[in-house]
């Protein structure tokens, strides 16, 4: 019986593979025009999504930018209703209304991606309040990009998360680049750990590549917040094998960069430490196997699936009294 780091790691890898081959399918799927308008990949940043979610308890919530397939799966949506809602189809998590870059579950409390950079920020210090106010124990996850913490709504944020010592944890998925800006040319500080300061919380940087350790680093962020103690900023230095968007070819990368970082490819990281605990190879290849059918029967049932009616293009525009 594998020790209980192991049995944790083996959940986490699982979910990681998972999430891999989810947006290597959505990326076919968009290539061949069956998902339409923006779609903004994972690949590469797996260890995140999954080390951080997998720290709460059921009744945290999560809220993210555009990029949150990753954090959708990790948090229990289905992938059948996640793929639909990329397809555009009515069975679709948001009746297909929102496409890739509005998920958004309730019963998982999952709160959405958002499509304005740093707007969620604000939200999810509302979520936290909410949380309070209702005496609730949960905890709030915010994920964002480097790209947001230049942008007001993250300063107020924070500053009123901080005054109010609300249960919420921004995490800062730093891939280096935003859009297509290296960080280097849009970071007058580079560190953004040290924004933490200037709020009177604690603030952390780590590197993202091993899942464990993004778990271990968040765990003690969430316990904190949920101990009345107040937010932190954790910084997560990570990157995405893909461009900005499906359509971003992604040249401004300087040569040989994404084949070096591909040698600090989570799921490989991963997969060694399984490896040197005793997990088999034909352990692991049955485990990507598995995840491969899930994301089948993902594409196939949303390819299946409906499209929204006509007749429902004004149904959720205004709420009926």
């Amino acid at each position: 019986m594998p020790k209980a780091r192991t049995r944790k790691l083996l959940k986490f890898y699982e979910q990681m593979l998972l999430i891999r081959r989810f947006e290597e399918a959505a990326a076919k799927a968009y290539a061949g025009g069956k998902i339409k308008g923006f779609c903004h990949l994972y690949i590469g940043e797996e260890s995140v999504a999954v080390g951080a979610i997998g720290a709460l308890e059921s009744n945290d919530y999560v809220i993210a930018t555009y990029r949150e397939h990753g954090h959708a799966l990790a948090k229990g949506m289905q992938p059948n209703a996640i793929m639909a809602e990329l397809f555009g189809k009515e069975t679709g998590c948001s009746k297909g209304m929102g496409g890739s870059m509005h998920l958004f579950d309730k019963s998982v409390r999952f709160m959405g991606g958002h499509g304005i950079v740093g707007g969620h920020v604000a939200v999810a210090t509302g979520l936290a309040f909410g949380s309070r106010y209702q005496r609730e124990r949960a905890v709030t996850l915010c994920f964002l990009g480097e790209g947001a913490v230049t942008i007001g709504g993250f300063h107020e944020g924070l500053s009123m998360a901080s005054l109010w010592k609300l249960p919420v944890v921004f995490i800062v998925e730093n891939n280096l680049y935003s859009m297509g800006t290296p960080a280097y040319r849009h970071l007058a500080q580079p560190d953004i750990t040290l924004r933490a300061d200037g709020y009177g919380m604690p603030g952390h940087r780590i590197d993202g590549g091993d899942v464990m350790v993004v778990n271990e680093t968040i765990k003690e962020a969430v316990n904190r917040a949920r101990s009345d103690e107040g937010p932190s900023l954790i910084e997560v230095i990570t990157y995405r094998y893909r461009g900005h968007s499906m359509s971003d070819p992604a040249k401004y990368r300087p040569e040989g960069e994404l084949e070096a970082m591909k040698q600090k490819d989570p799921l490989l990281i991963s997969s060694a430490q399984l490896l040197e605990d005793g997990i088999t190879e034909e352990e692991l290849k049955s485990m990507d196997e598995n995840a491969k059918s899930i994301v089948s029967e993902a594409v196939d049932f949303a390819e299946q699936s409906p499209f929204p009616p006509i007749s429902s293009l004004h149904k959720y525009t205004y709420v009926s009294a």
